[in-house]
């Protein structure tokens, strides 16, 4: 959906989240953002770098959905660009007499429909078996485990943005701002939030028709889209990504039937149906139309799913986008804080350049910056399972009752 952040105070994803995020069912002990994705109920332990084999129809040796691990690598490199464009490139002061910034602004805008329904549809997939199984089973991997990450990154996001106050996103500043964050206004943390929320709905409503649930859910992102109900905060996106998330969930097949079927054909279809959409969404009020914004952003998704399978085909694209796909969770948290620092760091400086210095800065900064926040993010997630900060990713192990 086309949940927007705005450079004061707003949305990542951001995400991500996913995400960034943002694989959702595994529950690894370091994994990437939920771990890798499986076509069952998988995850790696630690969330290697190394990629598996790809095949040509989007599969992965080992069972994989090659196709949704790319789609969420590109998910979070779409969320950290999305954040470098509003949060730090924008907020500079460029000075130029060309629109360049302006241009950089207009293509983030465009990519808002896709990043976060898609990081949702898959998430939504690979919940479908956990739903029907007993709570005892999935409390803990798939709602305590989210809840304690969005609320422990809560707190270390809170800590770092303190020394960044111009730096324009979500804070809170109070101990009744920090409250109204862990409850009812969630964060740039969202998707954990989300994740967690959303599995409890689905599995307490398992029983309910699909269709009845997708109905409501699509009228909830219809009505949010319209501006009629109050989204303060990322509210927004909580209502508007419901309806995708549960879509992944009961229209598995269907999805994965599209994703069996792309052809070079369909996917131009998609991408000309999801540019001329996203364009008119952009241009005119039309997104404010109920079922506008969720049309849009449905094409979008399978507009996402028939890339990342093409691009699955490619190994020295896949494999690096599979790679970040199975890391979206240190991706998502920490890049926020990255780039606040170097957002402080660095914004005065190049607004102090010269013109010609600005002026060839500016075509490539966000995606520099965002190469380089994405790197450093890994690194500091490298850094921290090195010190043997794991809990930082997931949740602590119970201890085992001692035995008699």
């Amino acid at each position: 959906m086309t949940t927007r952040e705005h450079p004061a105070p707003p949305t990542s994803a951001a995400p991500a989240p996913t995400g960034s995020a943002h694989d959702e069912q595994s529950g690894s002990a370091h994994g990437g953002k939920y771990g890798s994705v499986p076509v069952g109920e998988s995850g790696s332990a630690h969330g290697g770098l190394s990629g598996p084999a790809y095949d040509r129809h989007g599969g992965a040796a080992g069972g994989r959905l090659a196709w949704a691990d790319v789609a969420k690598g590109g998910c979070i490199v779409l969320v950290l660009l999305w954040h470098v464009i509003m949060k730090d490139y924008l907020q500079i002061d460029w000075r130029l007499t060309v629109p360049v910034p302006g241009a950089w602004g207009t293509f983030g805008e465009l990519l808002l429909p896709m990043r976060m329904p898609l990081f949702f549809t898959i998430s939504g997939m690979f919940a479908a078996a956990a739903v029907h199984r007993p709570w005892r089973a999935v409390a803990r991997s798939r709602v305590a485990k989210f809840l304690y990450l969005y609320a422990l990154w809560l707190l270390i996001h809170t800590a770092v943005l303190a020394f960044a106050p111009d730096f324009p996103t979500d804070r809170a500043s109070s101990v009744g701002q920090l409250l109204a964050q862990l409850t009812i206004t969630p964060s740039n943390l969202w998707y954990l939030y989300a994740l967690a929320l959303y599995f409890v709905l689905a599995k307490a409503l398992r029983r309910v028709h699909p269709a009845v649930l997708l109905g409501a859910a699509g009228t909830l992102a219809a009505v949010a889209a319209t501006g009629l109900l109050d989204t303060l905060g990322n509210r927004g996106g909580l209502y508007q990504n419901l309806v995708f998330f549960l879509a992944g969930l009961h229209l598995r097949p269907y999805v994965l039937r599209w994703a069996q079927a792309v052809t070079g054909r369909r996917l131009l279809l998609a991408a000309a149906a999801y540019g001329i959409g996203s364009a008119v969404l952009l241009a005119t009020d039309v997104g404010r139309l109920p079922g506008v914004a969720v049309l849009v952003s449905t094409v979008a998704v399978l507009f996402g799913i028939a890339g990342a399978v093409r691009l699955s085909r490619w190994p020295v694209v896949a494999e690096p986008l599979a790679a970040l796909g199975r890391h979206t969770l240190p991706i998502y948290v920490i890049h926020m804080p990255v780039l606040a620092l170097l957002h402080l760091l660095i914004a005065d400086r190049v607004a102090d350049l010269d013109e010609p210095a600005r002026l060839a800065l500016a075509f490539g900064f966000p995606f520099s910056l965002t190469v380089a926040v994405l790197a450093l993010s890994l690194g500091v997630h490298r850094t921290l399972l090195a010190a043997r900060a794991w809990w930082l990713f997931d949740l602590p192990a119970r201890r085992k009752a001692a035995s008699t």
